[in-house]
């Protein structure tokens, strides 16, 4: 993956039919490889570099093609079959699907109204006019619905540098000839952000023949201003490529809002009336400063450098009254909205009476967080942060077995007011207003969160979403649709980028 968040994207070629998949398909050989090759560029941790990777991947493929199909809407069986193979060999951009940066607050995004950008090498298809032209043309569409403006220079180092070129380009990231992958960006951000890159040995054009520029060009400039793929097919950023007519053409309602979702709109509709402000909130009263070192002996390894690895795997993760916590070997990273960077500190110099989180979950109504360690877990007052009396309570206080030795994952569900707890392969749901567990759990992960796999790590809810960590991956799920609608890296949410 490139180094500023390369998000690697899918430009395929035509709209597929969903036909019904083979419950035992026979794939050929050929097929086997591709797909071992497509979900180690586009789905898996660790790239297939030699006979010691290719084993790490057959260990994860089974997952990783789950993740796959349920990223495309096919249906989510684990085996390859005709249809997943069909999808794999559509034309596409080169971006992974596993992103690291997710829609959440601190996104990568320009903080600048004007963006400059310069073509460096043109394609022998179109002429130079006619390249300068698309591009403009791939740009205004942002620039219609956004504040932002864009400016070609035709010198010097402009934010976001274009090129055509096939093969080897300078990224470490070449081109693989014609068809596969088309194009790719880079995220926002300092050095090669936003930089986009052509492959040359497309047969680029204006019409519905070969590579259509302007389409090709409008998505990746989406992920240059800070989109990701969207699930809407309808949508630019749709993964795989299909042409429409572009007479005309303006940016279809899901990208428009995303991006708008980033940089606000060119011309806000006025409002007739004030909206009404929520209800205040009660503030705890400000906290002291917290300490990110302890004196004192330490067992465990401080996770200090592990913030940046790819192969980063939480212990537990929450929200705490609109702050994340994510917990690792005794200690917490806190990301807030209310100061900068990343908070490193140990659990037990914030509750002197826990050493480590196994799970964790809020449950905002309620104003309270629950931690569990061992055959255990602990009541905390969220506004104020304390432990609340008569804590801690053993496992089988919320109905769990007493063979139960430890919990994975803990999250509330705050549209079906349940709390969802996860041990090994099986989980159980446990309803906050009976106060007891749900009749006819526990029930198999894999069965009811198709895509996520049989084994959680951790767990938590933001902005409707459940964020489901299986190792250093994650899956963002939307319950609604029981369906994964992307595959993250864990590190992504500690300003990473």
């Amino acid at each position: 993956m490139y180094l500023a968040s390369f998000c690697m994207v899918l430009l395929g070629c035509l709209a597929l039919g969903h036909a019904a998949p083979t419950v035992a398909p026979t794939v050929s050989p050929e097929d086997e490889n591709l797909a071992e090759d497509y979900l180690s560029s586009f789905y898996a941790d660790i790239g297939v570099t030699n006979a010691t990777s290719r084993r790490i991947l057959r260990r994860n493929y089974t997952e990783d093609l789950e993740s796959m199909q349920a990223f495309f809407g096919l249906e989510v069986t684990g085996v390859l079959n005709n249809e997943t193979v069909e999808m794999m060999k559509a034309p596409r951009c080169g971006v992974s699907d596993i992103s690291r940066y997710a829609h959440f607050a601190g996104k990568p995004r320009w903080l600048k109204r004007l963006i400059t950008y310069r073509i460096t090498q043109y394609s022998p298809d179109l002429t130079q006019p006619q390249v300068d032209a698309t591009i403009a043309q791939a740009f205004q569409l942002y620039s219609d619905v956004t504040p932002l403006n864009f400016k070609q220079i035709r010198s010097g180092t402009a934010d976001i540098m274009i090129l055509f070129k096939g093969g080897y380009h300078g990224d470490f990231y070449p081109f693989d000839g014609r068809g596969g992958v088309l194009a790719h960006a880079n995220s926002p951000g300092r050095d090669q952000g936003g930089d986009t890159h052509f492959d040359d040995d497309e047969t680029w054009t204006l019409t519905q023949r070969g590579v259509n520029l302007l389409l090709v060009a409008a998505h990746e400039f989406g992920h240059a201003l800070g989109l990701d793929h969207s699930r809407d097919r309808s949508a630019l950023m749709f993964p795989t490529y299909q042409y429409v007519n572009t007479n005309g053409y303006k940016l279809p309602d899901d990208d428009k809002r995303g991006v708008q979702a980033l940089y606000g709109s060119r011309n806000p509709e006025p409002t007739t009336a004030p909206k009404p402000k929520p209800p205040p909130r009660p503030e705890p009263e400000p906290e002291p400063e917290e300490p990110t070192e302890d004196p004192n002996p330490d067992p465990l390894p401080n996770p200090g450098n592990e913030q940046c690895s790819r192969d980063l795997v939480f212990d537990a993760a929450t929200s705490i009254r609109g702050d994340l916590f994510f917990f690792k070997n005794g200690y917490y990273w806190r990301k807030s909205s209310s100061f900068q960077g990343i908070r490193l500190t140990k659990v037990s110099t914030k509750w002197s009476r826990i050493n480590t989180v196994d799970a964790a979950f809020e449950v905002p109504q309620k104003d309270a967080v629950y931690l569990f360690e061992g055959r255990q877990y602990w009541g905390i007052r969220a506004y104020a942060k304390t432990i609340m009396t008569g804590y801690p309570k053993p496992l089988t206080n919320l109905g769990l077995p007493s063979t139960v030795n430890k919990v994975d994952g803990a999250v509330y569900v705050p549209t079906t007011r349940k709390t969802l707890i996860f041990v090994n392969n099986q989980y159980w749901s446990y309803d906050e207003g009976r106060n007891q567990m749900d009749y006819g759990y526990p029930r198999y992960i894999r069965t009811d969160f198709p895509g996520v796999g049989s084994k959680v790590d951790a767990v938590f809810e933001n902005y409707g979403y459940l964020y489901f960590s299986n190792g250093p991956r994650q899956s963002e799920y939307y319950l609604p649709y029981k369906r994964v609608m992307r595959v993250l890296l864990n590190y992504g949410w500690l300003n990473c980028y």
